[in-house]
């Protein structure tokens, strides 16, 4: 069978789109935390695209999606080093509408998952954290965690092996992109760091501001710009799946931030850039699983009530006292568990998925399937995440040190300052020198 060019290049082109969400995920993070741990907050994204790229071919997707070793919990290392897999022989749609693409276009769409899905844990412990930490956390958290329940959602059976996952094939839970196997996830994870690492200096007593808005707004912008590829490529064709993937994604998104704006109107009397952002993200996080299973009115929906839950969550750190401090826990896991939830509510028979939820006469059937899957991901993400990141804290250590968190991660850890702002030394251009005469008639004057 001949693969597909068209749906290989939607694919192809998809990949490429959730790529570019892990840069625009480093300038969204980059400029919500402090001038001084900016460049550390970036890099973070950016060594997690570089570790678990290679992870990922050395044995990260035979792990994901070969066949299924026991229990619908593992895959095995048939395609370690994506061996045997260079062929064009393509791989069946899912959802039975693809007309095939070739393996590598799978596995490279599914490897930028596994990228932004780790990088995201990032934003629960900016400004504390040592990088050479974050990196073995990264590679041993993909390894044990993501890895594992991206072959729980994602491996369906027959589809790359004959045997996949327990929650896609034995639950039928429905998660067409990642609301558990990415958000939910990342945000467990991100909570269960910022209990291991505490709380940063000052947390609480004094304000801690975004030091560019400017960059969190194209940050968000650009996670917008990729989420179509997110969502809508998840489709694995160029159809109709995949258009009303990206509609969804569309109107989810609006509503959110729109929600979240309204909140904080009612809420602080301000509507303010870093909410439009944040309700950006929130709408996308939230679409993320059920863009293939509710109608656009219940997208939009789905956006409204993860906009203001969202936005209200993200107080929640103060009450309890966690600092997660850029909000993965309030945006990602939040926002995870109510698109995955509402599933089971707004879900549709009419929608790609073809599943009816509570209230279009679906019962509860697919909302406890939903509500197991999440709370699956989510116990064993933090759980995991949190011995992880014990044992890295009590051996190499996690956080940096009082003095290194005061004067700023970036100079310490990378040598580097995001800002130049003081005179540089050196041949460089220089203004000219003006001499100033000043004379009885100029002052006059």
């Amino acid at each position: 069978m001949t693969p597909s060019s068209g749906d290989t290049a939607w694919v192809l082109t998809s990949a490429a789109l959730v790529l570019l969400m892990t840069p625009g995920l480093a300038l969204f993070y980059g400029g919500m935390v402090r001038a001084k741990s900016v460049l550390n907050m970036m890099m973070m994204s950016f060594g997690a695209l570089g570790l678990i790229s290679v992870l990922w071919v050395l044995y990260g997707y035979t792990l994901a999606f070969g066949n299924d070793v026991g229990g619908g919990l593992l895959g095995n290392l048939d395609f370690a080093g994506l061996s045997g897999l260079l062929s064009s022989d393509p791989l069946g749609g899912v959802e039975g509408e693809a007309a095939g693409i070739p393996p590598m276009a799978f596995v490279g769409f599914q490897a930028v998952f596994a990228i932004i899905t780790v990088a995201l844990i990032s934003g629960a412990i900016a400004d504390r954290a040592r990088f050479g930490s974050w990196m073995i956390f990264a590679g041993v958290w993909a390894s044990l965690v993501y890895f594992p329940v991206a072959h729980w959602v994602f491996a369906f059976d027959g589809y790359t092996a004959e045997v996949g996952g327990w929650i896609a094939n034995d639950l039928k839970a429905i998660d067409f992109a990642g609301g558990t196997a990415v958000h939910i996830n990342a945000g467990a994870a991100g909570l269960a760091l910022a209990l291991v690492l505490g709380k940063r200096i000052g947390f609480g007593k004094e304000p801690i501001r975004p030091h560019n808005l400017t960059l969190v707004m194209v940050g968000a912008g650009l996670l917008w710009f990729g989420w179509f590829g997110f969502n809508a490529g998840s489709a694995l064709g160029a159809g109709n799946t995949a258009a009303v993937a990206w509609i969804n994604t569309l109107v989810a998104t609006a509503a959110a931030s729109l929600a979240w704006l309204a909140t904080e109107k009612a809420r602080d009397g301000h509507a303010t850039s870093l909410g439009a952002a944040s309700g950006v993200v929130a709408g996308l996080v939230a679409i993320t699983p059920a863009c293939s299973a509710v109608n656009p009115v219940g997208a939009i929906v789905v956006g409204i009530v993860a906009g203001v839950l969202c936005a209200l969550a993200v107080g929640l750190k103060y009450r309890f006292g966690y600092d997660d401090s850029l909000d993965v826990v309030g945006v990602h896991l939040v926002g995870g568990i109510v698109g995955t939830l509402l599933i089971g509510i707004l879900g549709t028979s009419k929608a790609p998925a073809g599943v009816d939820g509570l209230l279009f006469g679906g019962g509860v059937d697919q909302l406890w399937r939903q509500a197991v899957a999440a709370g699956a991901v989510a116990v064993f993400s933090f759980v995991m995440a949190y011995v992880i990141g014990t044992v890295i804290q009590k051996t190499v250590g996690f956080r940096v040190d009082e003095e290194t968190e005061v004067t700023g991660v970036d100079v310490a850890t990378h040598a580097e300052s995001a800002y130049e702002l003081g005179s540089v030394s050196g041949t460089g251009y220089r203004p000219p020198t003006t001499t100033v005469t000043t004379t009885k008639e100029s002052v006059d004057a």
